[in-house]
């Protein structure tokens, strides 16, 4: 609750979280005034020192935040002069607030998208894991949650893997939309000091500066699209989320969520309830509600800073913490559920998912598809309205629809289904041996890209995201 006027200007108790950018755009920044003769070494010498140790008391707990100063950058500041005395007036030279948590802000989104990349590259080998694992497993594939024709379970997880490919390529974008260096723009209109701009961009990671101050200071595009690439993705959870709570129903019963990931019921013993799952599902509102937050702010605000602009930082932190929390848990989820596979080729072998075939075998024997639709139509009525299915139907019932069919079509079942879809980027089984080699392959390329998008320096993160998701294990398990 606010207590005053002044708390509701307050940000420290979320902002403090970019100390760790902020210090480095601090000595980055100061070197530079040394070497460019605007401050003297000593004084550099002096101010790197204390930031280095004002670093240590953040990350230990033991630095005094004081709510009364606002915000991080006035915390900093003013333990720095605690520290060295009026020296520490020298570091805000050629420096504006403005330019500051743009560069704290940028710097802060390469990192997090790093670690973002690092999850999506290892849940795309976990789906590759579980793919190859449940190679052979039948499933029905779904239009409008109806049965519809059999697939295989690898090609359905591959489709997952599509999805997060595209979620890398999106985050790849926005962290190079972030790639600018913002620091020398100053408080609108630039500075009037010699600056190396590029030199600090160097220093930092960045490979380019910005082109101009006004928007420099202003813009907060590459925020949006981290948010909206955070959105997509957790969309795309979402969906598998769903997925994995239908399968885990009774009535569906293909597949069982490992223990650790539901809960029972405080009434019903007997229940299992697909949680981690359903919060998955619930919390992806919350990170759309953060994305269209942020654009409701920036529409109808002017150039340049405005305070506004403030409130581009928790929704940023709380998008970015829940993406890669459900990563992590979707992951687990996959890597870690049991497959029945006689249930998934149970329900597949129900005969009407084969209707379409039928179809297409008389398409082959070159009667037009509409035609061929309606007779199967025909077959498929009059088989349910005598109880049975047309895989009951014999020969001979089957030529008073169409003399077309010859003994042959009573070879049709799941598996001649399959194999017969061997079009590219179908579910055939070869087809879908090819799509796993190749997704294996799209794997490590995809990783030097994201390496390359996010800059070198953040190479860190992504590796150990991959490390703790390839820790999890592939999904081999059958019951």
């Amino acid at each position: 609750m606010v207590e005053g006027p002044s708390d509701f200007t307050v940000s420290i108790h979320y902002d403090r979280r970019l100390y760790e950018h902020d210090i480095a755009g601090s000595m980055a920044h100061v070197r530079m005034l040394a070497r460019q003769g605007i401050i003297d070494e000593e004084e550099m010498g002096r101010i790197v020192d204390g930031l280095m140790e004002i670093r240590e008391e953040i990350s230990t707990g033991e630095f005094p935040w004081k709510p009364g100063l606002e915000d991080l950058h006035m915390n900093i500041e003013s333990r720095l002069a605690e520290k060295i005395g009026s020296a520490a007036g020298k570091l805000h030279t050629a420096r504006s607030r403005n330019d500051q948590i743009a560069l704290d802000m940028r710097m802060y989104a390469r990192q997090a998208i790093a670690g973002i990349l690092g999850g999506l590259h290892g849940f795309r080998e976990i789906i590759v894991d579980a793919a190859e694992a449940h190679a052979d497993v039948v499933l029905p594939g779904y239009t409008h949650l109806q049965r519809g024709q059999p697939v295989l379970l690898a090609h359905h997880l591959l489709a997952y893997f599509e999805m997060l490919g595209r979620d890398v390529q999106r985050f790849q974008r926005a962290a190079e939309m972030a790639d600018s260096m913002p620091l020398g723009s100053g408080a609108i209109g630039g500075s009037p000091y010699p600056l190396d701009r590029r030199s600090v961009a160097s220093e930092l990671g960045f490979s380019r500066i910005s082109a101009n101050s006004m928007d420099a200071v202003s813009d907060r595009d590459f925020v949006v699209d981290v948010l909206a690439a955070s959105a997509t993705c957790m969309m795309h959870l979402s969906r598998l989320s769903e997925e994995l709570i239908l399968w885990s129903s009774e009535e569906f019963g293909f597949v069982r969520l490992a223990d650790a990931h539901t809960t029972g019921s405080s009434m019903m013993p007997q229940k299992r309830n697909p949680d981690y799952a359903e919060l998955t599902r619930g919390r992806t509102g919350r990170v759309f509600g953060n994305l269209m937050a942020l654009l409701t702010t920036l529409k109808g605000l002017p150039l340049t800073y405005n305070r506004d602009l403030q409130e581009d930082k928790e929704g940023l932190f709380d998008s970015v913490d829940t993406l890669l929390a459900c990563l992590d848990v979707c992951a687990e989820m996959v890597a870690t559920m049991t497959v029945d596979r006689g249930a998934m080729r149970a329900a597949a072998d129900t005969a009407s998912l084969l209707a379409t075939d039928f179809a297409d075998y008389l398409v082959a024997k070159r009667m037009p598809f509409r035609q061929a639709h309606g007779v199967v139509a025909s077959m498929s009525r009059d088989a349910v309205s005598s109880g049975r299915s047309i895989k009951d139907l014999t020969l001979e019932e089957l030529k008073g629809y169409s003399e077309l069919f010859e003994g042959d079509v009573l070879g049709i079942d799941a598996d001649s289904s399959i194999d017969d879809r061997k079009v590219e980027g179908g579910t055939a089984r070869s087809q879908v041996e090819v799509a796993i080699v190749t997704a294996r392959r799209s794997i490590e390329a995809g990783i030097e890209e994201s390496t390359s998008a996010v800059g070198g320096r953040h190479s860190g993160e992504i590796d150990a995201y991959l490390r703790r998701f390839r820790s999890m294990g592939s999904a081999g398990r059958d019951s």
